[in-house]
């Protein structure tokens, strides 16, 4: 399912198998999950993508074919191929173990082709093995919405008291890492969102409520995985002295402007970049041992474009997976 112009909807195409070139494999895809930066680059809300584009980048699937100059990977090994698919390694971000914020990256499903397909290719370096635990469908949704949530609570810091604004497929994974850490989980949904509030208290979160209302204790940090500006602001009010903001999306509508004695006594408003190759090691290796339960609705690869819509109206819980 290929995008051919900004704003439009996905065409189905038939190409030839990819053949991968030195340092790639390529990857036969079981499932993909679709990610709210899949609506972003299909909106060209995010600048210079790559078109045509094949988006996706939750995917899981088995290697079949291998480049030259691999190693460590093998002809059927089940791999993941994440939203970051690509580093130059000798600008100063790279060289400094901060590969997240590379100068020259590609990304998969923006400026490489991605996984709403049968087959991708990918830089060998930049996929990570799974093993046999778990099915496809619900590893899917680790690969970006569990590594961007992962990064974002590292990032908030140890805190006891998290506000997780905006309950989907991101929260709905990190509301169950916080809770194994012994975290008090503080759920925001749209106004009025009974359902995605009661969703949330099944996942261990102890109070879930309207963006538009107070927690009924300050909170130590707060992540923000909805897209809209305004939430800043709400979530700064909402959080302790020393507390932190993370915002994590890597597109947001404009902050309002804001006094300045919600961020005074040591606030902290920051944002989360992508990821690096040691975050993905880091959560998939712990992932099991959590017992992490991913809520999944499958469509065929052929429905992508009604998974994105459904996506954009909030019409299913947790994450959204497209099967060939």
């Amino acid at each position: 399912m290929m995008l051919k112009k900004l704003k439009n909807p996905l065409e189905w195409a038939e190409l030839p198998d990819p053949t991968p070139g030195p340092g790639e494999i390529r990857v036969k895809i079981s499932a993909c999950g679709v990610c709210r930066t899949d609506l972003h680059v299909v909106d060209g809300e995010l600048p210079d993508p790559i078109l045509p584009i094949i988006p996706g980048h939750e995917i899981v699937g088995r290697i079949d074919a291998i480049g030259p100059n691999v190693a460590g990977l093998s002809l059927g090994q089940r791999v993941g191929v994440p939203w970051l698919g690509h580093t130059c390694g000798v600008c100063p971000y790279c060289v400094g173990h901060r590969e997240n914020l590379c100068d020259r990256p590609l990304f998969t499903g923006y400026t490489r082709n991605g996984g709403f397909a049968n087959a991708t290719i990918a830089d060998a370096r930049f996929a990570f093995p799974l093993g046999e635990a778990g099915d496809d469908v619900s590893l899917a949704p680790l690969l970006c919405a569990g590594l961007i949530g992962w990064r974002s609570l590292v990032i908030a810091g140890d805190g006891k008291n998290l506000g997780l604004y905006g309950f989907g497929a991101a929260a709905h994974i990190l509301a169950q890492v916080a809770r194994h850490q012994g975290r008090s989980v503080f759920a925001f949904t749209r106004p009025g969102d009974a359902a995605g509030q009661a969703f949330a208290r099944s996942l261990g979160a102890v109070w879930a409520g309207g963006s538009d209302e107070s927690p009924p204790e300050p909170l130590d940090a707060a992540i923000i995985f909805a897209t809209i500006g305004d939430l800043v602001p709400l979530a700064l009010k909402s959080v302790r002295k020393g507390g932190r903001v993370v915002c994590a999306g890597i597109h947001m509508s404009d902050i309002p402007r804001f006094p300045y004695a919600l961020l005074w006594e040591e606030r902290q408003l920051v944002s989360v970049a992508n990821l690096t190759r040691q975050d993905g090691i880091d959560f998939l290796s712990l992932a099991p041992s959590i017992g992490i339960k991913t809520h999944t609705t499958t469509y065929p690869l052929r429905e992508a474009n009604q998974a994105l819509a459904d996506l954009r109206a909030g019409r299913f819980e947790g994450a959204a997976v497209l099967v060939p």
